[in-house]
Formats: C-alpha cells, structure tokens, sequence
C-alpha cells in the first residue's frame, strides 16, 4: 500500500511504521466506556496484553492488561478509572512485561471524552516506549493537565481531536497522515 500526501510525498506503508516505531511511538488504543471494550493496534497488543494477535479486537477484563507488570496493575487500573471519570487528558508512566521477561516503560497519552451529562463515552491515546530514557527511579503519574501554552502539548491535544473528528469512515490515506501526525507529536513529546 502506499501513502500519497497533498504535496506529492509518498512511501511504503512498511517504511512509515518502521518510521514511527524508530521514534519510541508503539501503539494506539481506544477504550470505548459505553460498551466496556478496548481495542488496540498490534503494538499496542502485544506489550499490554502479550498476544499482537489481539489486535484490533474488541478487549475487555483483565486480559486488556494482562502484560502490564504486577505492581502496576493495581494502582494503573484505579488511575485509568480517575481519568476517564474526570475527562479530558489521560497520562501515566508504568511498567510492562515483554514476552522475554524484560521490563519496558511506557508512557501512555490520550484524552477521555464526557457525554453531556458528564458519564465517560469513549478514550484514545497511544503509547510510548520510554524504557531508552528512564533514569532509573520510581514511576511518576501526572494527574495535572501540563501548561497548555506549550505548543506541542497543544498540537498533540488537537491532533487526538482531529483523529477522533475524522472517525472510522475517513479515508485510509488521511487516517494514516493523523496516525503520523499524532506519532511524530508523541515522539518529540517523548523526547522531553
């Protein structure tokens, strides 16, 4: 398959995922409140669940999460819980473990959407593989929305808007431009 931009740039799809996962960016989810379910791409299957076959599959229970290191699965399964209550921006770092038995960090971004009521319907984000740049200490959660003067804080907020917006009957080639988009917002991000 191949990707055509506006201004003529093209690639092998095969090119722009070996792209993104050279940048640390691993995964995308999408947790949908309503029905229960989580739906992952094969990066994100295969470090928070173990089985990339899972991938966009409907994932529900422990088995959404089953990869996620066990000191980490209490304490992440409450902060998800927060975050989707409250909206708005979902962000926490937290340990997984690889099918070899070695630990990654990862650094899990995306944003929860609230009905007109205030109930969560539906949260979107990707993961990060932080383990390169971790120095060592305790895991950290940031439970206060980040300065939104910070340019690319903002550019990643409205890109997880965008990707939402343009919905499952986008056309392929602009999905995949978003799905950059929102990569390359979260590597440099990751980079910080």
């Amino acid at each position: 398959m191949r990707v055509n931009a506006i201004d003529g740039f093209s690639n092998d799809l095969e090119d722009l995922h070996a792209s993104l996962e050279a940048s640390c960016v691993v995964g995308t989810w999408d947790w949908d409140h309503v029905r229960g379910v989580v739906t992952y791409d094969e990066g994100a299957a295969q470090l928070l669940t173990g089985d990339p076959e899972l991938a966009d599959r409907e994932i529900s229970g422990a088995a959404a999460a089953s990869a996620v290191h066990p000191m980490d699965q209490e304490w992440l399964a409450e902060h998800m819980r927060r975050a989707a209550k409250a909206g708005g921006l979902v962000l926490a770092e937290y340990r997984v473990l690889a099918a070899n038995g070695s630990v990654r960090w990862l650094l899990n971004r995306g944003r929860t959407h609230l009905d007109d009521v205030g109930r969560p319907l539906r949260s979107r984000g990707i993961l990060i593989d932080i383990t390169e740049i971790r120095d060592g200490g305790e895991r950290y959660i940031l439970n206060q929305a980040p300065k939104l003067h910070d340019p690319l804080i903002r550019a990643a907020n409205l890109a997880l808007s965008l990707k939402e917006t343009l919905g499952t009957d986008a056309p392929s080639d602009v999905k995949i431009l978003a799905d950059l988009l929102l990569f390359s917002l979260g590597r440099a991000l990751g980079q910080r």
